[in-house]
């Protein structure tokens, strides 16, 4: 007999497909982001102003396109702005500036109450390293 048995070779490849089926989603998980690096050059200026979610060091929100930028929101009327924003302008980015002081957890359940607002691109904010121009 002369011919090649293909036979097992279309199984293990079957079987290669069904493991990286199963693999691909868990390599790839959390929260989306766009982590700025500390040295790093300062983003271009786009035709539209960021929006700035800032968090102080007691937890308190605030929001620079607010009617008074200084004046802390609640959790829900920031959200409620940010989908507002979101209607009009869905590319517009959004960038989250904490205090260092904040719990990790509590800038991360923001990210992920942002992106559930609609938010399809956030970005953390940090200050140049200390000797940087």
């Amino acid at each position: 007999m002369a011919e090649i048995n293909v036979v097992p070779y279309i199984d293990v490849m079957l079987v290669l497909l069904v493991i990286f089926m199963v693999t691909a989603p868990l390599l790839y998980h959390g929260v989306e982001l766009d982590l700025p690096e500390t040295r790093s050059e300062p983003l271009d200026e786009e035709q539209q102003e960021p929006v700035i979610v800032s968090i102080d060091a007691d937890g308190r929100l605030y929001l620079n396109i607010a009617e008074e930028p200084e004046a802390a929101l609640g959790r829900e009327a920031l959200l409620e702005r940010i989908r507002a924003v979101m209607r009009q302008s869905p590319q517009r980015r959004v960038l989250v500036r904490g205090d260092r002081r904040v719990p990790y957890g509590e800038v991360v359940a923001l990210m992920a109450q942002l992106q559930g607002a609609g938010v399809p691109s956030l970005g953390l904010m940090s200050r140049p390293a200390a000797g940087e121009g």
